[in-house]
């Protein structure tokens, strides 16, 4: 981020209270407006990304007409912009109401400052998080559109596919189920001198064995009962362009032997044929199994294997890419919102929290069909946990993001490694550390940790 402050806009009539909140949030910009009409001029000319406004709006401040009337304009105009909405101490039917037409969150008055200002800094982060993935889709251009990532290693991954598409090799992309294989494998095709003829995709596993041959290499009039008619195969069909081979583990031996012998001549033999038929198409494979296993087992073939893998793209599971959850999470409830007929749609605080600490065993497949069911099921603009489907595990996912727990959880760890390390020396661990001695104590003492560690 810019040395240059964030724009905060404060929307509240008592100059007392501006003063406050301008002291209190002095890390921003703030910019005040006392009224509707200020406050629209002030969203016009700052475009803030995050407003605090009281509902309870002059001529009549027990009357929120006006402030709904606000959120409304405000919301309609910059429907990205993060609004949170100050209420009377027991008026949640209203706090309620703002959020379910599309107010970030709520607070009461009065409040404290800190707690607002934790709230004030989420929203700031949300705000750039979407921009971010705005500028991620734009970035990507056409060929590698269905990646949304911002991952070291799925960018390595995009690299790697952008360098190898143009090279002609056969790839093969490992990866756990529903992690994106067929997208990066249209991307390869897209990047391609191919990318003018034909994408055709097989899945191996979806396919009976007694009818799989047939798929891929073709049938002649008459091969079999019920073969009435020439039928050409997969790899004749794509001819030119790229076959993607899904689930390749699961192709049954007879059949790998029949595909070895095309990826060495480059020629087929219809079901029932006699005639070579010379085929130039691009191989590009995939599975979630682990071929090397197969191979030692005896369910693979090694030579076919190694003609497979002249080049190996091993796709990252979703658990294990950093911040890409959150980041699908709101692209995905875009899509779904403005396929839906939804408006604009936002996560929870608790909803992100959780999609973070979810294990998503069905990676990016999973995570796209909870929020796609998550925008038809929630009953206003905000998705909760409860929409998606998923909880928090006791309070982990509040501790994970708690800066003071996590420095403590640091230092504990930090302490047990240097202790274990100079075996008990308080004298010399203090020194590795870099504290003094009482420090360290007082640091065992908190963690309830003993000399003998």
């Amino acid at each position: 981020m810019s040395d240059k402050r964030r724009t905060l806009l404060v929307v509240e009539d008592d100059p007392a209270l501006q003063k406050q909140m301008r002291w209190a949030f002095d890390q921003y910009e703030t910019v005040v407006a006392s009224n509707r009409e200020e406050a629209i001029a002030q969203l016009r000319r700052h475009e803030p990304a995050v407003v605090t406004m009281d509902l309870g709006l002059p001529p009549a401040e027990d009357d929120v007409t006006e402030g709904f009337q606000l959120l409304g304009e405000m919301l309609a105009l910059a429907p990205d912009t993060k609004v949170i909405v100050l209420t009377g101490q027991h008026d949640r039917d209203n706090a309620v109401r703002a959020v379910g037409m599309g107010a970030y969150d709520f607070f009461a008055k009065p409040f404290e400052p800190d707690l607002l200002l934790l709230t004030i800094d989420r929203a700031f982060r949300l705000y750039d998080l979407q921009q971010d993935n705005r500028r991620l889709k734009v970035q990507q251009g056409s060929a590698l559109a269905g990646v949304i990532t911002r991952d070291a290693g799925m960018l390595r991954v995009c690299r790697l596919i952008e360098k190898v598409a143009s090279a002609g090799v056969t790839v093969m992309l490992l990866g756990e189920s529903g992690t994106g294989k067929e997208v990066l494998a249209r991307g390869v095709h897209e990047l391609s001198p191919r990318r003018n003829e034909r994408f055709v995709a097989i899945n191996c596993a979806a396919i009976p064995e007694n009818l799989l041959e047939s798929e891929l290499f073709g049938h002649e009039k008459g091969a079999f009962t019920g073969a009435v008619k020439q039928t050409l195969g997969k790899i004749e069909v794509a001819n030119k362009g790229t076959l993607f081979l899904d689930e390749i583990g699961d192709l049954p031996q007879p059949l790998q032997a029949k595909l070895l012998r095309f990826l060495q001549e480059r020629v087929i033999e219809r079901i029932g044929g006699r005639e070579e038929i010379p085929v130039d198409v691009r191989i590009v494979c995939a599975t979630h199994q682990d071929l090397k296993s197969l191979i030692q087992a005896g369910r693979f073939r090694e030579d076919l294997y190694y003609r497979l893998a002249e080049i190996v793209v091993e796709i990252p599971p979703l658990r294990d890419r950093e911040g890409d959850a959150v980041l699908l999470a709101h692209a995905f409830a875009q899509r779904f919102a403005s396929q839906n007929g939804r408006g604009t749609m936002s996560l929870t605080d608790d909803a992100l929290q959780c999609i973070e600490t979810h294990r998503w065993p069905g990676n990016i497949r999973e995570l796209e069909n909870s929020i796609k069911r998550a925008v038809i099921m929630a009953d206003g603009s905000c998705i909760t946990p409860e929409d998606i489907g998923i909880f928090p595990k006791g309070d982990e996912a509040l501790a994970s993001l708690n800066l003071r727990v996590v420095r403590e959880e640091a230092e504990r760890r930090a302490v047990v490694r240097v202790m274990a390390r100079v075996n008990g020396n308080v004298a010399r661990a203090a020194e590795v550390l870099g504290i003094s001695r009482p420090t360290l104590y007082d640091l065992m003492n908190r963690f309830g940790l003993k000399k003998e560690i």
